[in-house]
């Protein structure tokens, strides 16, 4: 643990955790093959579809440093604060998103969550009709993508809360 102890409204926090190993340092052609599949996902899928399947994804997988991350670019993007905070229980908040963002969200849960089951067809289906074939290829490899990042970054503990916006 680390002796970086600060205080949010004058209570004192948990020390901050420490890395358990710097992966990138030490598989650096993985680190990049992943940055340049993560590029290569999200050709031709829009931005914002993209940040909330990040973020969403990051919340299922328990996340804490993809959450800051991808929250940090969202919100640097120009998304609202509401739908961000809104997107953990999205079902209850539909009227935040569009109906192809929600399909988006959807077909997110089904991947990440894909060892209860599979991906049901009726999702699947959904997500087909607002997204074309390509977006539909591009939107499932984002989704591949993020779930492969969390689980780099919370099996080697990476520490959130040092991200800057637009650092990757």
């Amino acid at each position: 643990m680390t002796t970086n102890q600060s205080t949010h409204d004058g209570k004192d926090l948990h020390p901050e955790h420490t890395p358990r190993l710097a992966w990138a340092k030490h598989a650096p052609e993985v680190y990049k093959a992943m940055a340049r599949l993560d590029q290569a996902a999200r050709q031709g899928l829009d931005p914002v579809v993209a940040e909330l399947v990040k973020i969403r994804a990051s919340q299922l997988n328990h996340c804490a440093f993809c959450l800051d991350m991808h929250t940090k670019d969202a919100l640097a993007a120009g998304e609202s604060l509401e739908r961000i905070i809104q997107l953990a229980a999205w079902e209850e908040s539909k009227h935040f998103y569009t109906a192809k963002e929600i399909a988006a969200i959807e077909l997110t849960e089904a991947i990440t969550v894909i060892t209860e089951g599979f991906v049901p067809d009726a999702v699947y289906e959904k997500a087909a009709a607002h997204f074309d074939e390509a977006e539909l290829t591009q939107l499932i490899a984002a989704i591949t993508v993020i779930n492969a990042w969390n689980r780099f970054a919370v099996s080697t503990r990476m520490v959130p809360g040092h991200y800057t916006a637009g650092q990757h």
